[in-house]
């Protein structure tokens, strides 16, 4: 009968993994998240008001699988005391979530401040504090106050004030206890899905258009955002401030051939380098400002579908950012595109991805099992930006909502080794890593059939029960030991 032992380092072989140190240090931290929309659910209880996917999902059921909603979701906001137990059983160190903006302020401005919502989020952070749990609070979660949507939304200058009003009440009422801060969450995402397309609210549909205007008034309200922090609480509080942002790894179809590796450049920054190029670089990517001149000038445009930051704009949004925050779940293969692309982001593109049939995968296609696809990004931003601290917000696998989950624990040890190569390889100052997400939630579009959690939840029931799945406790273990060499119980590779 083979080993275990020898069944690992056959699994090694076959998969590449290296003979590395399997411990994180002492001031590595572990944590999970969520967010509020996902999990909250009084979706109109104690003077909460309408969010855009309130009022998205209830208009148009039928853009969300089986016609779901979030209006309970998991029922946090009344079983908040029972999460931050099961976080103490999980032994994180932080907890990642988000302030819902409708809870705390109702109208979207400071004029009316709900108390309720405010003592809500009192709450749950005092709690967490009392048991030793650091809360990492999002600002801006995707849930924009339906009240603001009507008046531009993320498509007018007026956001940059309305964001910066509520991050500054945020930081007065929070701020003595919180000391991570998040200002948005995937703002790619956010502008691109919802703003360029309609497959997220406000579902604008102007591609090549208003997804980069929401790019532009974002980052801007970012940046003020962080230079209230930085000038008016920092000093007092000492707390740190970023935003997050989405990376997927782009690798070359065809290596070494310098059309698909410029290929896999440009979508590098289209994707995630919109971003991160103006935080830490200043202005946005070259190859992003030439592409979107040249196709605006082959439209006929008198100038550039995407806006231009000013060099008063580009100061002031450079250097923004305490760490860099970093959501990954999978990479691709890309290529030039090889038919012309619909007009929009996708024509200033102007590439093509491609993901195997034989690349594992969670329930859904979107999700691929690709550490070593993390382990090269991770070098990639360590070298783009100068060695940032990274902390990874948000890496997880989704399934059924199976309580035997053992490709969820095979995906989780497999890009923590990954985080561990890629710091001892290549010197990565990856300070932190979060699970998503902490329970299963609401996921969007996908509604409750793509399943994230470490703890089930059972979303039949009034109750809305949860279970610790074999994830957690195999989580629970690697954070107790700070070690991924407690293989014994667990297994390594997806093989059934």
């Amino acid at each position: 009968m083979v080993g275990k032992a020898t069944l690992y380092i056959l699994f090694a072989i076959v998969t590449g993994i290296k003979s590395v140190s399997r411990k994180f240090p002492s001031d590595f931290k572990f944590g999970v998240g969520s967010s509020s929309y996902q999990i909250e659910g009084a979706w109109n209880e104690d003077g909460k008001s309408e969010s855009i996917w309130d009022q998205y999902i209830h208009n148009n059921p039928k853009m969300i699988n089986d016609e779901e909603n979030a209006d309970i979701a998991c029922d946090s906001y009344h079983k908040y005391e029972e999460d931050v137990e099961m976080l103490k059983n999980l032994g994180v160190d932080y907890y990642r979530f988000s302030i819902a903006w409708t809870r705390i302020l109702p109208n979207g401005t400071p004029d009316y401040v709900n108390q309720k919502g405010v003592q809500y989020y009192s709450n749950l952070v005092k709690l967490l504090k009392k048991n030793n749990i650091e809360p990492m609070v999002t600002l801006f979660h995707w849930d924009l106050p339906q009240v603001l949507q009507e008046q531009g939304g993320f498509a007018t200058e007026k956001i940059v004030k309305w964001f910066t009003d509520y991050a500054r009440l945020c930081f007065e009422l929070f701020g003595d206890d919180v000391k991570t801060w998040i200002t948005f969450n995937e703002p790619k995402q956010f502008c691109y899905l919802g703003y360029g397309m309609d497959y997220f609210p406000p579902a604008m549909n102007k591609s090549g258009e208003l997804d980069y205007l929401c790019a532009y008034y974002l980052l801007k309200a970012h940046a003020e955002a962080w230079h209230v922090y930085n000038n008016e609480f920092r000093a007092h509080q000492k707390g740190r401030i970023a935003i997050v942002i989405s990376y997927k790894w782009y690798e070359p179809l065809l290596p070494n051939v310098p059309a698909f590796e410029e290929a896999a450049n440009t979508n590098m920054e289209f994707e995630s380098g919109m971003y991160g190029h103006p935080l830490y670089k200043g202005d946005w990517p070259e190859i992003v400002k030439a592409k979107v001149s040249y196709n605006s000038k082959k439209e006929g445009r008198q100038q550039s579908r995407l806006p231009e930051l000013s060099p008063e704009e580009i100061e002031r949004i450079k250097g923004t950012n305490d760490f860099l925050g970093l959501n990954y779940y999978v990479s691709a293969l890309v290529y030039p595109a090889a038919t012309p692309q619909p007009a929009g982001f996708m024509r200033d593109l102007g590439v093509d991805t491609y993901q195997p049939w034989y690349w594992e995968q969670g329930k859904t296609s979107f999700i691929k099992v690709t550490p070593w696809g993390f382990k090269k990004l991770l070098k990639y931003l360590k070298d783009a930006y100068d060695n940032p601290e990274i902390i990874i917000i948000e890496n997880g696998f989704n399934d059924d909502g199976q309580l035997d989950d053992v490709k969820r624990i095979s995906y989780i040890e497999r890009h923590l080794s990954a985080i561990l190569e890629a710091r001892e390889d290549f010197g990565v100052n990856v300070s932190g890593y979060s699970v998503w997400s902490f329970m299963d939630v609401f996921e969007w579009n996908f509604g409750y059939g793509n399943r994230f959690g470490l703890y089930h939840v059972d979303f039949a029931d009034p109750k809305r029960p949860r279970t610790m799945k074999k994830s957690a406790r195999y989580y629970r273990d690697v954070i107790k030991t700070r070690s991924l060499d407690k293989t014994s119980d667990y297994p390594t590779c997806f093989l059934e």
